[in-house]
Formats: C-alpha cells, sequence, structure tokens
C-alpha cells in the first residue's frame, strides 16, 4: 500500500512543535515527521519572525515545490502554499490509511489551521497586509509585585454608663429614755421640807430616744480614662507573579524530509 503524507499547517510555532511532540509520544516515529517553524504569529495575533533558512519549505518557491508534488490541482497546491508562507508546517508521511487517518485527527486536535477557511481570508486581504504578518516580535510580559498599605478597623471599644441600684445595710445602736413612775406607801410625820412642797405645782418630764439619720453622698471611686497606643509589626507578603517565557530551539537546516516522494493523493488538513 503506497504511503500518505498528512499535513498540519499551524498559526504558532510552539504549537507546531508541540502537536509534533504529541505525535511522537502516540507512537508515529519522529523519523517521518518533518517541522518547519517560520512566518508564524503569536497568541495575541502578531506575527513572529522566525524564519529557518535552508530548509527544504523555507521560501514561497520550495513550498510550491513541495506541494506540487503532493496535489494533482494546481490550485489546490497553490492554496496550500501560500496558507503556508505565513504558518508553520507539520508533515507526517503515514505509511497506510489508519495511520494517516490518526494523525490527521491529531493534527486537528493540536490546533492545525483550516486552510480551505484561511485562504479565503486571505483572498479578501491586501497583499501587503499579508506581509504584516512576516516581521514582528514578541511581547514578553512580566508581573511584579506592588505591594503597598492601607488602614483599616480592626477594632475598638463601646463606653455606656448607666445607673444601677443594690441595696445597702448598716447597724446602728440607738439608745432610748423611758421614765418610770413609782408609788410608795408612806406613814411618817410631815417635815417642814414637806411643808415646803406642799402648794400647788406642776412640771414635765421628757423622754428622748435616738432615730437613723440617712443621708447621702456621692463620691468619685474611680475615673475611667482613654487613650491609644500605636505599635508596630513586620509581616512579610507571599504571592505569585507570572512571566511570559519565550523559548527558541534551534532547527536541523540538514534535514530534507520534506521532499521525498509522496503520492498525488495525500489526506490535507
Amino acid at each position: 500500500m503506497k504511503g500518505q503524507t498528512v499535513i498540519g499547517i499551524f498559526d504558532y510555532g510552539v504549537d507546531a512543535q508541540m502537536a509534533a511532540q504529541q505525535l511522537m509520544s502516540k507512537g508515529i516515529p519522529e523519523s517521518k515527521i518533518d517541522v518547519a517553524v517560520r512566518g508564524a504569529t503569536d497568541r495575541h495575533g502578531n506575527p513572529i519572525n522566525t524564519a529557518t533558512p535552508n530548509t527544504s519549505v523555507g521560501s514561497h518557491d520550495k513550498d510550491s515545490g513541495f506541494f506540487d508534488s503532493l496535489f494533482d490541482s494546481r490550485d489546490e497546491s497553490s492554496k496550500y502554499a501560500e496558507v503556508a508562507q505565513h504558518g508553520s508546517i507539520v508533515a507526517v508521511h503515514t505509511q497506510s490509511e489508519d495511520e494517516a487517518r490518526r494523525a490527521a485527527e491529531l493534527l486537528d486536535k493540536y490546533g492545525a489551521i483550516d486552510v480551505d477557511d484561511r485562504a479565503e481570508k486571505y483572498k479578501s486581504m491586501p497583499h501587503n497586509e499579508r506581509n504584516k504578518w512576516i516581521n514582528s516580535s514578541i511581547p514578553v510580559v512580566q508581573e511584579e509585585l506592588k505591594v503597598g498599605k492601607r488602614e483599616v478597623e480592626t477594632g475598638g471599644v463601646r463606653v455606656r454608663s448607666r445607673i444601677v441600684e443594690k441595696p445597702v445595710e448598716e447597724h446602728l445602736r440607738l439608745r432610748e429614755e423611758h421614765i418610770h413612775v413609782e408609788r410608795q406607801p408612806a406613814n411618817r410625820p410631815a417635815t417642814e421640807k414637806d411643808f415646803a412642797t406642799f402648794q400647788k405645782w406642776e412640771t414635765e418630764i421628757i423622754e428622748h430616744a435616738e432615730v437613723p439619720l440617712v443621708n447621702k453622698e456621692a463620691r468619685v471611686v474611680e475615673e475611667v480614662k482613654f487613650g491609644k497606643e500605636t505599635t508596630t509589626r513586620d509581616e512579610t507578603v507571599r504571592e505569585t507573579v507570572r512571566k511570559k517565557e519565550v523559548d527558541v530551539d534551534d532547527i536541523d537546516t540538514n534535514r530534507d524530509n520534506l521532499n521525498r516522494t509522496n503520492p498525488r493523493n495525500p489526506d490535507r488538513r
């Protein structure tokens, strides 16, 4: 059974390389996979100048020759060459229809673009706009940790005054006076002293007693004072910042596997 070459074109060079790695992890030998990374764009739509010189698909003319060997239709070959000029190519050389189908599914899974759809977009795009996709740079974004401080409420006290009543007791010893009147019978002769008091008279004898005397005196027994004390403390702030890293890998320019002889009816991605 004749072999087939399955083509996947990627906007991003990193995706093309990742797709190749995934193909190998799924059992497709590295010797059957060719990758050409150049003219790709980054994930923000900015072009990346990753052209690899001296590769079999390093120019539009070589791309055209490569795709001419795969397609019977000149229009189909030109379409693939035009799209590939602005992207990165992964070519998988398979030995059976089942292997070709599996490779095509994996390329789609890992981000291969729809060539027909992209070609239609190119038709409506001025040629000078397409060239803007070729030369640019990748922005490297890194987060920096900015630490400040702000004042927040952490607590406090609320002060209220209220009147409470409680019963109290005090023990006193009180003195009272009581008048006792006694009459004693007598039988003796009256003396001059008796005759001296033998006249009309009247007198009063008053009884006295002590009673409790209650008075209240307000006294300050405690003072509540308010103040603030400011202290400082050290705290370590731990956070995670992100940085975009760009890895640039050299491409083996001696590999010329993309010029292998291929059947005229490959699976097209």
